[in-house]
């Protein structure tokens, strides 16, 4: 388990992370999410020791990161695969590391060819490509088979072999009962691959919830109807609290009821349907209307609001 409490951190008179408090559970795959300076990787180096707390405190296991005796056996990281001495093969990287907690050259072979990194493992790193890298990185972190893994973009350069091979070693490492901290801009990838998230907004954090929390709360109510009887159709609901859009000659959008409403009138009314389909948010959208007031660093040009239709509101919400 990873604890956060009251974990502040202040580079001058910067606040990169603002009186912080989470708890990553272990069991399940945590997203660790936010734009690009909100504070997760001054959070996560916290977390292992790299950055000292300026107030508040964060605990791996129930001990800050400096009071493990053997800290690669308690948590795995993954935060700069480029770390590395250039000069070294995978092969010996990875038994310096053992070596330093005692750890057998059988398990740097395991966590080799758990890797796929059989063919280059005598190779030296410095020739390695972003992908391979990221492998050697993942290895290192899984070296000493931790209850605790925290992975900073693991799947940047991979190719989809390797992108769906980390989704799979993360949740089977997770249906173990390990803890597991993922974080990645892959909005896409993050929906399959977690099943609780943290974000972080300008060193807050302004969502702590099951993934499907947050996608149901950013869902609108909406439903699209296909019918070549569109005219019809809409004609049966007149009411207020409804709204219909007609985007195309057979297609409708209608706001206010569920599928199962509009299914039943239409049948009652004869109208055959070709598509009845509930609208629902992508993570990405939601993603995006949760942080809309948060992105320190916005393109020029870019839409003030590409999720405007969300309701985000009720979103912040639903996330706290």
């Amino acid at each position: 388990m990873i604890q956060a409490q009251s974990l502040t951190k202040r580079y001058g008179s910067k606040t990169a992370v603002d009186s912080v408090d989470f708890t990553v559970q272990p069991g399940r795959v945590t997203g660790f999410l936010g734009p690009n300076g909100a504070g997760k990787s001054t959070t996560m180096r916290m977390i292992v020791g790299l950055d000292r707390p300026s107030h508040g405190s964060v605990t791996v296991n129930g001990k800050q990161y400096r009071e493990h005796k053997a800290p690669l056996r308690e948590v795995g990281v993954l935060l700069d695969a480029k770390a590395i001495h250039t000069g070294r093969s995978a092969y010996n990287h990875l038994l310096a590391m053992a070596a330093t907690h005692s750890i057998p050259a059988s398990r740097v072979k395991e966590v080799i060819e758990l890797t796929g990194l059989e063919s280059v493992a005598r190779k030296r790193v410095g020739g390695f490509s972003l992908g391979m890298g990221q492998r050697l990185g993942i290895a290192a972190a899984l070296l000493g088979d931790p209850a605790t893994l925290i992975l900073d973009e693991p799947v940047n350069g991979l190719d989809p072999e390797g992108v769906q091979w980390v989704r799979q070693l993360v949740r089977h490492l997770a249906s173990e009962g390990r803890t597991i901290m993922l974080s990645s801009h892959l909005m896409s990838e993050m929906a399959v691959t977690a099943d609780h998230l943290i974000v972080l907004g300008r060193g807050r954090v302004i969502a702590d919830a099951p993934v499907a929390d947050l996608i149901g709360a950013a869902t609108r109510k909406a439903v699209r109807v296909r019918t070549p009887y569109a005219p019809e159709l809409a004609a049966l609901f007149p009411g207020a609290d409804v709204t219909v859009t007609q985007s195309e000659k057979d297609l409708l959008e209608i706001v206010g009821l569920t599928a199962a409403e509009i299914g039943n009138q239409a049948a009652r009314a004869g109208i055959a349907l070709h598509e009845l389909t509930p609208i629902s948010a992508s993570l990405e959208e939601a993603y995006m209307a949760l942080t809309k007031n948060d992105v320190e660093y916005r393109t020029h040009g870019s839409a003030d609001d590409p999720a405007a239709e969300l309701r985000t509101a009720d979103l912040q919400e639903s996330a706290r």
